[in-house]
């Protein structure tokens, strides 16, 4: 695919766009953002299920804070990074979310909702919206006009494969696999093991942010 856009008259991708090196920034920034989003959401209702005896509803639910905090500061974090440009917006939603993560290390046996559970993931929510809508226009600024639907989709790509990818190796670097899933005893160790893991990639793309 790489060979045949690089040649072709008329690519469907046109590899120029990533000569912008805030544009390649900012999909990077996207990839190790969104690959511990992925990671987060699906390790997180797991364990609350399997280690914490939750219901999946229950789970499911304990993560709704994070989509009512974006829904409500997204839009003022993207106007924020309009008046003072993306690179602090974009540092620090990552780093914050990062904190969000570490705090999840608490999670376990008897957790409590509120402590436990709820303030971490608030943190988190607050992270991503800090970072979301910033991210987004970045990579759509960082290209021409007439390359912006492309921009987009590239952007958006990154986000997809970051989160497929991150449910697929994560496992294996916790060391689990079959029916291990399903063990509490397991699971617990893996899943912290996780959290270690996504939290590097908050702070990599945080810091990847601050330089370019």
């Amino acid at each position: 695919f790489v060979a045949w856009e690089a040649h072709t008259k008329e690519p469907m991708l046109s590899l120029g766009i990533f000569a912008s090196r805030v544009f390649s920034a900012t999909n990077a920034v996207t990839f190790a953002v969104y690959a511990a989003l992925g990671g987060i959401f699906f390790w997180l209702v797991l364990t609350l299920q399997v280690v914490v005896g939750y219901s999946p509803l229950e789970a499911g639910i304990s993560l709704l804070p994070v989509t009512l905090i974006m829904l409500a500061f997204s839009a003022r974090a993207g106007a924020l990074s309009q008046r003072i440009g993306p690179r602090i917006p974009m540092t620090a939603g990552p780093l914050l979310a990062a904190v969000g993560v570490a705090g999840m290390e608490r999670i376990g046996p008897g957790a409590s909702y509120l402590v436990d559970v709820l303030a971490p993931v608030a943190v988190f929510g607050c992270g991503l919206a800090l970072t979301v809508a910033p991210l987004t226009a970045t990579a759509l600024a960082a290209v021409s006009e007439s390359h912006a639907g492309i921009a987009s989709g590239v952007n958006n790509a990154v986000a997809r494969i970051a989160g497929l990818l991150a449910v697929a190796v994560l496992p294996v670097v916790a060391g689990l696999s079959g029916q291990s899933y399903a063990d509490p005893a397991v699971l617990e160790p893996a899943f912290h093991t996780v959290i270690w893991v996504c939290v590097a990639l908050l702070v990599t793309g945080g810091v990847l942010s601050a330089v370019f």
